[in-house]
């Protein structure tokens, strides 16, 4: 069924395989390659391959993503990277990955905007995500981010400002669990506080333990967390199994666990005003 529908659902009893192909006036053809992959900003085709091969010989640029998105009857170009050190993506450097594109490819190539990103999305098999975010840009009426500020300084805020998203108040999601107001009345009692939340209990492990080393190397614990005076785990569901693994996480931090049933907080409020 699932190759039924990748390979034969769009036309009956056709192969349609994903491909952009121009027949000439000889009866030749010319492959113009995946039809996800190619973008018509003002009408003009081009493949999203010819920017990739600007962008990935930037220096301060570790990966891209291009994607098309319908904006104003037209389909404006954006363009997502990573950058090696997580350098400050600054006016200089988007003037200067505009400049590379429009000198080696054309006017029509260069995105309308550019946005640092921490992570390019992919699939399993690790191929980046072009055609999801193609289409997650283009088919709503509106996108709501229901994700913090979480160390952005602002400029997840800004960026959203720029792109007409809305996005969740708050400086991380321990804020906007707690409930902003609340958090931020607590939060000069609570600096020496590590906080959890249902994903971080789950996954504490993965997130926390052994990307510091705790697996192999115990004895860095008190190095680590000998400054904090509690564990606060703010549960958002009532989960028996989820709670034991919090306690064992404070056992293994020798910190007292506080359980707060937050609930969703303020994501809750702000998922229902959508």
């Amino acid at each position: 069924q699932k190759y039924h529908k990748a390979y034969l659902n769009r036309f009956k009893n056709i192969w349609h395989h994903g491909d952009f192909i121009e027949r000439t006036l000889n009866n030749g053809f010319i492959m113009r390659g995946r039809s996800d992959a190619t973008l018509n900003p003002g009408g003009v085709r081009i493949g999203t391959a010819e920017i990739y091969q600007q962008v990935e010989d930037i220096d301060f640029i570790t990966e891209g993503l291009v994607v098309g998105q319908d904006y104003k009857d037209d389909v404006r170009v954006i363009l997502f990277i990573t950058t090696k050190n997580n350098e400050e993506l600054n006016d200089e450097k988007i003037k200067s990955i505009k400049s590379r594109i429009r000198k080696n490819c054309s006017p029509k190539h260069v995105p309308s905007i550019i946005i640092k990103v921490p992570e390019i999305p992919r699939t399993k098999s690790g191929k980046i995500v072009e055609l999801a975010v193609k289409k997650h840009s283009s088919n709503y009426k509106s996108i709501f981010i229901a994700y913090a500020d979480c160390g952005t300084g602002g400029l997840l805020e800004k960026k959203c400002k720029e792109l007409g998203v809305k996005m969740i108040k708050g400086p991380h999601c321990y804020s906007f669990f707690e409930g902003n107001d609340k958090f931020t009345q607590n939060a000069e009692n609570e600096i020496t506080a590590f906080y959890l939340t249902d994903f971080l209990v789950n996954q504490f492990d993965a997130f926390v333990w052994k990307p510091m080393g705790l697996d192999k190397h115990p004895d860095l614990i008190d190095m680590y967390f000998g400054n904090y005076t509690k564990l606060v785990y703010q549960a958002q569901t009532e989960n028996n199994k989820l709670d034991q693994k919090a306690y064992e996480i404070s056992k293994k931090m020798n910190l007292p666990l506080e359980r707060r049933f937050t609930g969703y907080g303020d994501l809750k409020i702000a998922l229902l005003n959508v």
